[in-house]
């Protein structure tokens, strides 16, 4: 398994090591063969790493350790599993979070994106006004496999006026991980997908 690699301080020859807490939030992920259906599909469960407080506080803290000094305004999440660390990551930075939802989740008037998937459409909505023209977000979700819902809330955002600074996942397909991007945005990711 290959994970994130961090340039050592001061190391010699560009001397490159993984980061220790990288394997054990790679082993706190269960692999589901089949779900949520019989399709061929190794469903990546987080709620497995979410039972490991130590291995989640780590998984946040690479993240705010990444983000704490770009001047970040927001941290916008995506339903469901973005909603579990977007708020941490926003409070730890000292940004505000924007849940991006499923359609008719939101009580107010909202802006929306519709997006194919692979197996049909889908739409993300957010709030008028939750974000501000030219604020600094990040796109946090859980998992990128063919990139089409980051897409659709890069857009979402930018339509808003926001400027997406970068997409962050916990884990990505193999395809995603080191220098990628989605709508012209990296996309930083801690772990790949396990089969």
């Amino acid at each position: 398994m290959r994970e994130k690699m961090l340039e050592e301080e001061g190391g010699e020859n560009g001397a490159v090591a993984v980061d220790p807490r990288l394997k054990a939030i790679s082993e706190s992920i269960r692999v589901v063969p089949h779900f949520p259906n019989q399709v061929r599909i190794m469903f990546n469960d987080i709620t497995t790493l979410l039972l490991h407080p130590g291995v989640f506080k780590d998984a946040v803290d690479i993240f705010v350790d990444r983000y704490r000094h770009m001047t970040i305004s927001a941290v916008a999440g995506i339903e469901a599993r973005g909603f579990i660390f977007g708020p941490a990551i926003a409070l730890a930075i000292g940004a505000k979070f924007i849940p991006l939802r499923k359609p008719k989740k939101l009580p107010g008037e909202v802006i929306s994106e519709k997006y194919v998937l692979e197996y049909g459409t889908d739409c993300l909505e957010m709030h008028v006004g939750a974000v501000q023209p030219e604020e600094r977000v990040i796109v946090i979700d859980d998992l990128v496999a063919t990139g089409g819902t980051l897409c659709a809330a890069i857009r979402l955002l930018e339509r808003a006026g926001a400027e997406v600074v970068e997409c962050a996942c916990l884990i990505g397909l193999p395809k995603f991980k080191g220098y990628c991007r989605l709508n012209g945005k990296p996309v930083y990711v801690l772990v790949e997908s396990r089969q």
